[in-house]
C-alpha cells in the first residue's frame, strides 16, 4: 500500500479538506508542506506573506496531531522532493487542492502533474472553492458555485493511520518549532498584520456574525470604520485556513435566521451584501483561470499601447508606493496598508486609480507593489481588480476616483489623516484635505511647511484626472474596440441577476467595484 501524501498549499486547515479525507481513508498518511525557494524569490511576495502562513503551520500542526498525525515541512523543488519520497516510501499517492496562483504557482502546478505521470505517480486534485476547471461556458458557472457552497463540508475521520517515513525523511523535514523566520521578496515591517492560524479566523467569523457585522453595508467604504465592520475574513480565504463554503454555509444559518426575524434590518441587509462578495470572490479567481496571462498582459487587448510600462516614472512610482504623494487621503491609506497589511476596498480602488490615472503609470508595476502589501493576496482577485480599476478590460465602468472627494466623504474630519500623517497632526478640518492650499503663515502656525514636512502634490490631481479621461478618449477614437470587447463578454462577465437595489431606486455599482470587502 503505497503511502498517502497530502500536499498542502493555500488550503491550511483539517476541516472541510477533501485531501486529507481522501488520503486518511486509503492508507497511511504523511501530510506535507514545501517551502520553495524560486517562489519566494518572486516579486508578489512578502515577508508578512510568509508570516501569515508561518503562523498558520505551526497551528495546522497542531490540529493535525489530533488527529495522529504531524506536518512534514520541506524546503526545495516541489516535484523533486516528490520523486524523492516516492523513492524513499516505496511509492506515493498525492493529494492536493486545485490552485489559481500566480505565473509561477500555475507552471509548478504543471510540472507537478507532468512529472508525477513520469514517475508513475497517482495525483489526486481536487477544486476547493467555486473555480471550475476547465469551464467550458460562464453561463453555467454561477449553477456551478451554488452546489459546492451548499454540499456538506468533507470532514476527515477524528484519527488516521500516520506513516513513520524513515530516519532520512526525518533528517530531511524542518521541524515545526524551526521554521525561518523570513522569506519573500517585500520585506516592509508589518506591525499590525493580522495573526494567522484557524483560530484567528474562527474569531473572527464568529465576532463579524454576533456583532461587528450589523452596520457592515453602510460602514465598508471607509477606512475609519471599515477595518472593524468588515470581516476581515480576506487573508484566512487566501490561504485556506477556513474554507470558503465553511464561512458561507455559516453566514446563511445567521442569515436566514435574521431574515425570520427582522427582513428589513440592518442586519438582513448587510449579510445579503456580504454573501454577494463570497460568490465574487471566486467569480474573479475565475477570470485568471481561465486566461493566466492576465497577470502581465490586458484583459481587453485594444488597450495594449494606452500606457507604455517602460516609461513608468520611477520617483512618482517610489512617492505612491511611500506614501508621499502630497495627497493626504491617498498617503494615509498607503501608509495604513503598509502598517497593517489590509485596508477596505474601496481605498485600494482609490490608490489603484491613482496610479493609473492621475500617476499615469501601467497597471503591472504598482499592482505587482500591492501584492506585496496585501496580506490577503488572492492572484485571481488581484490582477482582475487591477485591470478592472485601471481601465483596461473593456467591460467595466471608467472610475476616476476625486482623491479630495472620497478624502471629505470618507474622512470628513481628517481623523484618520491625522494619525496616519503625524505631520498634519495640527492641521483644522478646514486644511486637512488639500493642505497645498494654506497660505505661508497658516503653515507657519499649524507647524508644517509644504515641501519640508510633508510633500507638494506630485500632481494636480484634476488636471491630471482631465488629461487621463482625453488620453483614454483618444485612444478608443482610434481604434475598432467593439470584437474585442465581446470576446472579453463572453469569456469573463458574469451572468449572475443585476445588482441588487437600494431604496432611493439607484442602481448600486457593478459587481466588483466595490464588491470584494471581506
Amino acid at each position: 500500500m503505497s503511502a498517502q501524501l497530502v500536499w498542502y498549499k493555500r488550503d491550511l486547515r483539517t476541516a472541510d479538506h477533501a485531501p486529507l479525507a481522501r488520503a486518511m481513508a486509503e492508507g497511511p498518511v504523511l501530510p506535507v508542506y514545501v517551502i520553495e525557494p524560486d517562489y519566494w524569490r518572486q516579486p508578489d511576495t512578502a515577508q508578512r506573506h510568509w508570516a501569515f502562513i508561518r503562523e498558520s503551520l505551526i497551528e495546522l500542526d497542531a490540529a493535525l496531531a489530533e488527529r495522529g498525525l504531524r506536518l512534514w515541512v520541506f524546503e526545495g523543488e516541489a516535484m523533486a522532493i516528490f520523486r524523492w519520497l516516492n523513492a524513499a516510501l516505496g511509492g506515493i499517492t498525492l493529494h492536493a487542492h486545485e490552485e489559481t496562483g500566480n505565473a509561477w504557482t500555475h507552471q509548478r502546478d504543471r510540472a507537478v502533474r507532468r512529472g508525477c505521470r513520469e514517475a508513475g505517480i497517482a495525483l489526486h486534485e481536487v477544486p476547493q472553492f467555486g473555480v471550475v476547471r476547465p469551464l467550458a461556458s460562464r453561463d453555467e458557472w454561477a449553477g456551478h458555485w451554488e452546489r459546492r457552497m451548499k454540499a456538506p463540508p468533507v470532514c476527515p475521520p477524528a484519527t488516521a493511520r500516520a506513516l513513520d517515513p524513515g530516519a532520512a525523511v526525518h533528517a530531511a523535514a524542518i521541524p515545526i518549532d524551526r521554521l525561518p523566520a523570513e522569506r519573500g521578496w517585500g520585506r516592509i515591517d508589518c506591525p499590525g498584520r493580522q495573526p494567522g492560524g484557524r483560530a484567528a479566523g474562527e474569531s473572527l467569523l464568529a465576532s463579524f456574525l454576533a456583532t461587528r457585522g450589523e452596520t457592515y453595508r453602510q460602514g465598508m467604504a471607509s477606512p475609519v470604520s471599515a477595518g472593524e465592520v468588515c470581516s476581515r475574513l480576506s487573508p484566512h480565504i487566501a490561504y485556506g485556513t477556513l474554507s470558503l463554503r465553511e464561512i458561507v454555509q455559516t453566514h446563511r444559518r445567521r442569515w436566514m435566521a435574521l431574515k425570520a426575524e427582522a427582513p428589513r434590518s440592518h442586519w438582513a441587509r448587510s449579510l445579503k451584501s456580504f454573501e454577494s462578495r463570497l460568490h465574487w470572490h471566486c467569480h474573479f479567481i475565475q477570470k485568471l483561470e481561465d486566461e493566466p496571462a492576465l497577470e502581465w498582459r490586458n484583459m481587453h487587448r485594444g488597450y495594449d499601447g494606452l500606457r507604455d510600462e517602460s516609461q513608468t516614472d520611477p520617483e512618482r512610482l517610489a512617492a505612491w508606493i511611500e506614501g508621499r504623494t502630497g495627497l493626504p487621503f491617498v498617503d494615509a491609506c498607503m501608509r495604513q496598508l503598509r502598517a497593517e497589511g489590509w485596508i477596505n476596498f474601496r481605498m485600494r480602488a482609490m490608490l489603484v486609480a491613482v496610479s493609473s490615472y492621475h500617476l499615469w503609470m501601467h497597471w503591472r508595476e504598482p499592482a505587482q507593489a500591492l501584492a506585496r502589501l496585501f496580506t490577503d493576496y488572492e492572484p485571481g482577485i488581484h490582477y482582475c481588480q487591477f485591470q478592472m480599476q485601471s481601465g483596461t478590460t473593456g467591460i467595466n465602468t471608467l472610475r476616476i476616483y476625486n482623491p479630495v472627494k472620497q478624502s471629505r466623504d470618507q474622512d470628513p474630519d481628517g481623523a484618520y489623516i491625522r494619525h496616519w500623517l503625524p505631520a498634519l497632526a495640527a492641521v483644522p478640518g478646514e486644511w486637512i484635505h488639500e493642505p497645498w492650499r494654506m497660505p505661508g503663515g497658516l503653515q507657519r502656525r499649524y507647524g508644517v511647511r509644504l515641501g519640508r514636512d510633508y510633500p507638494w502634490p506630485v500632481v494636480d490631481h484634476e488636471q491630471a484626472a482631465r488629461d487621463a479621461r482625453a488620453r483614454i478618449k483618444a485612444h478608443r477614437e482610434q481604434r475598432d474596440l467593439a470584437r474585442e470587447s465581446a470576446r472579453v463578454r463572453r469569456q469573463h462577465a458574469s451572468r449572475s441577476p443585476a445588482p441588487e437595489r437600494p431604496r432611493s431606486g439607484r442602481r448600486r455599482p457593478p459587481p466588483g467595484q466595490g464588491t470584494l470587502d471581506l
